[in-house]
């Protein structure tokens, strides 16, 4: 059995505390993440773990082991990345963790771009609209929108993409039964498809925030899926202005009170600071950048006759 790859399973399962999620993390089966473990007790003749059906814990021994463990591998990744670096060819899996609504057609085609010019990097992308940690979950690089970066965790590099505003949609269909509100007092007699546990919207305006309550009728976990129900002609709801040039939603959607916004964020790549960065974190940070910063999306414009 490979020794170095049983202390990297003994190193997980003591970092996330379960057999299962280090196996889940390391792509093995939970039996084969026990093996490891007890290949390395049986070969240093000292058990490192306190275990039963419920929990685990370290013995003496095995919190001196587990700190040496860590140094070792540390250092060692750190001499692969320095070695890597001095490649010229980025390879390997990228896993990616961004919003639901950043899965549209010209996120798409900037994938398709990446892989033609680093066809040895595999994209592991992810999109779901709850915070991931970059560690914990063992991602490479995460899209994040925020209005400031003191938002985000520290450790964490961001460079920023693109600006991003959210505005109200509907369908057309909806807004010829249900007539076109032409101010944030209509909204309240209209019916809301709300993400998550929203209740009411909050509009930036000069005088401050002004928050309208909602009649909601229907919620989803993710803003895609906001935008699918909305098109269904559901309801009312928010969705990010990038929505409206997607070409799945582009003769679907209706800006409902574009004059107001609901807010701008900034979209950021982020990824954890370290000393020696993957090629494929850096070629994929910078591809991003470049690729996003060449066009820009129009702010939703009024339809008269929806």
């Amino acid at each position: 059995m490979d020794t170095l790859m049983s202390i990297k399973v003994f190193r997980t399962v003591v970092e996330l505390g379960s057999f299962v999620a280090a196996a889940e993390r390391l792509d093995i089966s939970t039996a084969m993440a026990s093996r490891h473990v007890m290949h390395i007790e049986q070969r240093i003749g000292v058990r490192l773990l306190n275990r039963n059906s419920r929990t685990l814990s370290l013995t003496e021994a095995g919190a001196v082991y587990f700190e040496r463990c860590k140094v070792l591998l540390d250092d060692l990744e750190a001499t692969e990345l320095e070695l890597g670096a001095l490649g010229t060819a980025p390879r390997g899996t990228l896993r990616v963790t961004g919003p639901s609504w950043a899965a549209g057609q010209r996120l798409a085609d900037l994938l398709a771009a990446y892989r033609r010019s680093y066809p040895d990097v595999v994209l592991d992308m992810s999109f779901e609209d709850r915070v991931v940690d970059l560690v914990e979950e063992g991602y490479d690089l995460a899209l994040r929108a925020v209005r400031s970066t003191s938002s985000l965790p520290p450790g964490l590099i961001a460079r920023p993409l693109r600006p991003a505003s959210f505005h109200l949609a509907a369908s057309r269909e909806y807004l010829k039964c249900k007539g076109v509100p032409t101010s944030t007092e209509d909204l309240e007699r209209h019916e809301f498809v709300a993400a998550g546990n929203l209740s009411s919207v909050t509009f930036a305006a000069p005088q401050g925030p002004l928050e309208v309550p909602m009649r909601v009728v229907l919620r989803y976990r993710s803003v895609g899926g906001v935008a699918n129900a909305i098109a269904a002609g559901l309801g009312i709801g928010a969705v990010p202005a990038i929505m409206f040039e997607d070409p799945v939603f582009r003769s679907a959607l209706v800006p409902v009170l574009p004059e107001h916004t609901l807010g701008d964020v900034t979209l950021y790549v982020v990824y954890v600071s370290r000393k020696y960065v993957p090629l494929k974190i850096r070629t994929f940070v910078d591809f991003v950048v470049q690729g996003v910063s060449r066009f820009s999306l129009p702010r939703p414009a009024a339809v008269s006759n929806p």
